[in-house]
């Protein structure tokens, strides 16, 4: 099943999401928020960014193909707990499928150190570098309701409060479907 996308301004979006009770069932949410995903031409789905404030996300970097290093990056994150941040900051363009039309230069740390369960809760440790840390640190901090615009300047936000507003109201052009919190 294909889910809406969550669009800026909803709460669930600035929620810590909460653990899901290992051994649960996630078989068919994994699913479906791989589907959601590709529907939406994402390389990275939060669960909050369907409306499921818990700790999943999914990650498939498979179709971008200027980056040789993504070729076989699909993978699922339960529970996951990021252990170490490392390296120098690196800028990137960012963006997000809950903040459509918005791309900005965002640093973070080249390296990542994450424990979390697969899709099958098998527990995992495991250290990413470029843009694969890039994705996890971008996905993980939705979970903890934290999104990219916030690392930005203030002067910056203010900037981008009116394209804000209107990605909050539904004013939007995507090419996948969302709920917005503000839509009449």
């Amino acid at each position: 099943m294909v889910y809406p996308i969550i669009m800026y301004g909803d709460p669930v979006l600035r929620k810590k999401a909460k653990d899901i009770e290992k051994g649960s069932d996630i078989t068919e949410l994994v699913r479906d928020m791989n589907e959601t995903m590709n529907a939406a031409h994402g390389i990275g789905l939060a669960a909050p960014q369907i409306g499921k404030s818990v700790r999943l996300f999914v990650v498939d970097g498979t179709s971008v193909e200027d980056e040789p290093e993504l070729a076989n990056f699909k993978k699922t994150f339960v529970n996951p707990e990021i252990i170490d941040q490392d390296g120098e900051e690196w800028a990137f363009e960012e963006g997000c499928l809950s903040i459509p039309t918005i791309r900005e230069e965002i640093f973070r740390k080249e390296k990542v150190r994450i424990r979390y369960f697969d899709e099958n809760w098998i527990p995992h440790e495991e250290e990413y570098s470029g843009m694969k840390a890039r994705i996890i640190q971008h996905e993980y901090d939705h979970i903890e309701g934290k999104l990219f615009i916030d690392y930005l300047t203030p002067l910056k936000k203010r900037m981008l409060k009116g394209k804000l507003g209107n990605i909050s109201k539904g004013d939007v052009e995507t090419e996948y479907r969302i709920l917005a919190p503000l839509r009449k």
